[in-house]
């Protein structure tokens, strides 16, 4: 008897919560940073077939330009849709700005048909556009929104204002969220001191932070998985892992919500 309510009880506990995966990794627009002119396509995949995540975030992600086509046969590419095909995932791309006759921007892959968000960020102190992209995600037990951004390399008032931006959406859906991508600031900055006034960083949790740039000796930790504070979650596993296949080091992490 002891033993069926044992059972009945763990059934219940593990009825009540969904686990997910997600991958966050800057791409270096998919070409190999480290040997120029050469496509770093293939082994971004393979990394994405090999750890077979819920959802990847992209950042620096090319569409169609012609930067594409010097490293890709001559042919244009939407680099997002193409790392998708060879994963068995959607591929979605939001472009922060026009570039090279194509767009420039943040990608999303999905395993399953999404509905898209896409936002474009503040940038009060002038440079490149800023976009966020998302989903929401409904195959769990609860709605969650997914989402992934590129913050601005050059301005704090920029990063700032863009993350503002990012904490009014998600005031305003008051959904749990999965925030993460190439924030460009360290855990010592006031941007960091902002955003986990609203997230919890994911590697701080699990209680091993670690450099993600740049991939060949990481000495800064600039890429980071962040998970809303309206709601309880679980760190199962948070991990960088060793690539050159572009100058950030992909992240990793499994949750359960």
């Amino acid at each position: 008897m002891r033993y069926l309510v044992f059972l009945a009880l763990a059934i219940m506990a593990c009825s009540c919560s969904s686990s997910l995966s997600v991958l966050t990794y800057n791409i270096y627009h998919g070409e190999s940073p480290y040997k120029k002119g050469q496509s770093n396509q293939e082994e971004v995949s393979t990394l994405i077939k090999n750890l077979d995540p819920d959802v990847v975030f992209l950042q620096e992600v090319d569409s169609m330009t012609n930067r594409t086509a010097t490293f890709s046969n001559g042919k244009k590419v939407d680099i997002a849709r193409a790392l998708g095909g060879v994963t068995n995932r959607n591929g979605y791309f939001a472009k922060a700005i026009d570039f090279s006759d194509g767009g420039y921007g943040e990608g999303i892959l999905t395993k399953n048909p999404s509905e898209i968000i896409r936002l474009s960020l503040p940038v009060p102190s002038g440079g490149e556009g800023r976009a966020l992209i998302g989903v929401k995600d409904e195959s769990g037990k609860k709605k969650l929104i997914l989402a992934g951004t590129h913050l601005c390399h050059q301005h704090v008032a920029n990063r700032l204002a863009q993350l503002g931006a990012i904490v009014a959406y998600y005031e305003k859906e008051k959904l749990p969220m999965v925030l993460a991508g190439d924030f460009n600031f360290r855990p010592d900055s006031e941007e960091y001191q902002f955003i986990t006034k609203h997230f919890y960083d994911m590697a701080v949790i699990a209680g091993h932070p670690e450099n993600t740039y740049p991939s060949e000796a990481p000495k800064n930790r600039i890429d980071y998985i962040f998970l809303s504070k309206n709601h309880r979650w679980k760190v199962k596993e948070i991990k960088t892992l060793q690539s050159l296949a572009s100058d950030h080091v992909p992240v990793y992490g499994v949750m359960k919500y």
